[in-house]
């Protein structure tokens, strides 16, 4: 599975982004896709999550209201929309995807996207 992350870059405060996550490859099994972040000197924050059966999605405190997680299965593409941004957002923003194997379950990871949110 390879996941390429886009949609990054410069916004001010209070603005907006879309991030948009393509997988390509082996994706038969992948059962769930997330969107995490990492801020320099912090440890990797998981920010949402979706399942690819039903969609069900679940978010982190620190984004729930202002970010939405969607998917396109026919596209194999997953979104972030990032609305109100705030400078505590700058981070390099990863996408995820977990792969059911034979009784495993594999993490793939894109190579990461930088935000940055000026005052």
């Amino acid at each position: 599975v390879q996941l390429v992350e886009s949609g990054g870059g410069l916004v001010q405060a209070g603005g907006s982004l879309r991030l948009s996550c393509a997988a390509s490859g082996s994706t038969f099994g992948i059962t769930a896709m997330g969107w995490y972040r990492q801020a320099p000197g912090k440890q990797r924050e998981l920010l949402a999550t979706i399942t690819s059966s039903s969609g069900t999605t679940n978010y982190a405190d620190s984004v729930k209201g202002r970010f939405t997680i969607s998917r396109d299965n026919a596209k194999n593409t997953m979104y972030l929309q990032m609305n109100s941004l705030k400078p505590e957002d700058t981070a390099i923003y990863y996408c995820n995807a977990k792969k059911l194997g034979w009784r495993t379950v594999t993490d793939y990871w894109g190579q990461g996207t930088q935000v940055t949110v000026s005052s």
